[in-house]
């Protein structure tokens, strides 16, 4: 198999998968707007929507999530603008608690919820996208992301992977959280490493050497399956924090930007980016200046974008970096 041998200059689209936003005009023209801006690869995340961090039921099937049938002409549409998919189902909360707080005892305890309950429903959620994403020629699969108190149930995510496998033969990835790349210890089982890069503007070089040891060690591609920053006054400090209070400001995303795309293009072993993010209704360029959240369409961020991924898919054409 070959894992990553371009440069992924991704973008991650369609947020959270809302059933009925996927199959639009407005869609289509928002993943016209994506391509446009360098990028050959896009992350088609949705989620399906458990009612607690506790609960051991993912009902996939059912509203809000999208269709399998929406999820495939998704992938198609991506797939005619020449680009390649990373299908990326993920589960969040109905309560609004963030996914990685999703957790149970460590030992399955009688009449308790169990991470073996669990697992068996997320199995069941993962091999359907590993399925669909078989059958439509995804490049990639991601089998998680963000799932912190979940990361250290080695025994079951190496059990998944390994019935992911008997269904679908592309690339497999796990996206951890930030901070949690040196805390994972099945990475040997993924074929690429990648986490969620929300670093500080001021704290990459440290991050970066981190992640090095890391990547060392496994002996696999990376890829940041999501970074960012909202075009947002204060953002650059706190990327992840997209409640974070401040004005919009393109420059300040502008900012973010430069110094994650500099401080990576050091770094040999970095394969690229799935960023965050680009919704499948995209806003008007009008508005462009009054949005403060992550997609840089319309920004100043986007300009540079689209001259930095298209520098790097060029370079890697000529035989360079």
């Amino acid at each position: 198999m070959t894992v990553l041998d371009e440069p992924v200059c991704g973008m991650t689209w369609g947020w959270t998968g809302v059933r009925g936003t996927w199959t639009t005009a407005q869609a289509e023209a928002s993943m016209d707007a994506m391509a446009d801006h360098g990028v050959t690869w896009t992350a088609l995340a949705y989620s399906a929507v458990q009612a607690t961090a506790f609960s051991t039921e993912i009902p996939f099937r059912e509203e809000p999530t999208v269709t399998e049938a929406e999820i495939v002409a998704a992938i198609r549409a991506a797939h005619r603008r020449g680009l390649k998919v990373c299908l990326k189902p993920v589960v969040n909360v109905a309560d609004g608690t963030w996914r990685a707080f999703i957790g149970f005892f460590d030992w399955d305890v009688p009449g308790e919820p169990s991470w073996t309950e669990w697992f068996a429903s997320y199995r069941t959620f993962i091999l359907d996208a590993a399925r669909i994403a078989e059958a439509e020629g995804c490049a990639m699969l991601c089998i998680g992301c963000e799932m912190v108190r979940a990361d250290g149930q080695e025994a079951h995510w190496r059990a998944l992977i390994a019935a992911v496998r008997q269904v679908y033969s592309g690339v497999l990835t796990y996206n951890c959280d930030k901070y949690q790349e040196d805390h994972i210890t099945w990475w040997d089982a993924v074929d690429v490493i990648s986490s969620s890069g929300y670093y500080p503007i001021d704290r990459w070089q440290e991050n970066l050497d981190r992640i090095e040891a890391v990547v060392a060690a496994a002996g696999k591609p990376f890829v940041f399956l999501e970074a960012g920053c909202p075009s947002r006054e204060n953002s650059p400090l706190r990327p992840n924090d997209w409640q974070l209070q401040g004005a919009p400001s393109g420059q300040a995303q502008l900012e973010y930007y430069r110094a994650m795309f500099e401080a990576c293009a050091e770094r040999e072993w970095m394969r690229g980016y799935v960023l965050w993010d680009w919704p499948a209704h995209l806003y008007g360029p009008e508005a462009a200046e009054r949005n403060d959240d992550y997609c840089p369409y319309g920004k100043p961020a986007g300009e540079f974008l689209r001259t930095r991924y298209r520098s790097m898919s060029a370079a890697a054409a000529g035989g360079g970096r």
